[in-house]
């Protein structure tokens, strides 16, 4: 039988694995033509740094958190692993990040350099980032909640607590 703390560890290791997955897919696949006065121009992820940026990053957080899956729960990796997702975290914050302020560039435009907001020519494309960028951000919000679960059963028999 498997006990509650592995239980909930591996719960959300595959909530990790499968929004992280889900964000490189969908960020992978989004790409529409549109057209702009007499120009026409494809929108695809592969165009901004940011964006393939985001992919690698969850792309790599994706391999990470399968092989995780297999370690033994009894397994002296465990310290390694805490640091790692500590390391994995962090890569996954600021990949988010820096995708999220080129959405934002790309929905609202910047007046003050000139660039217009792209959205209302390729909504299809938009909404693809958005739901890479919810996928992320359940990523996120789930390795913090993983990691902080991970540190505190670290943590607790070194400081001699029980329960």
């Amino acid at each position: 039988m498997v006990k509650p703390k592995r239980l909930l560890r591996l719960l959300l290791r595959i909530i990790v694995l499968g929004s992280t997955l889900a964000a490189v897919i969908i960020m992978a696949t989004s790409h529409e033509k549109g057209t702009f006065f007499a120009l026409s121009y494809e929108a695809k992820y592969s165009d901004t740094p940011a964006f393939k940026f985001f992919v690698i990053a969850n792309a790599i957080v994706t391999v990470y958190a399968f092989l995780v899956l297999f370690i033994p729960s009894e397994s002296q990796l465990w310290g390694l692993v805490l640091a790692l997702d500590l390391v994995f975290t962090m890569l996954l914050i600021s990949s988010i990040s820096a995708a999220l302020a080129v959405a934002q560039v790309g929905k609202k435009g910047n007046s003050s350099a000139g660039w217009l907001p792209v959205c209302g020519q390729v909504t299809k494309y938009c909404n693809q980032v958005t739901g890479a960028l919810v996928a992320g951000f359940i990523a996120i919000i789930t390795y913090i909640i993983l990691l902080l679960y991970s540190i505190y059963t670290f943590l607790n028999p070194l400081l001699g607590k029980n329960g």
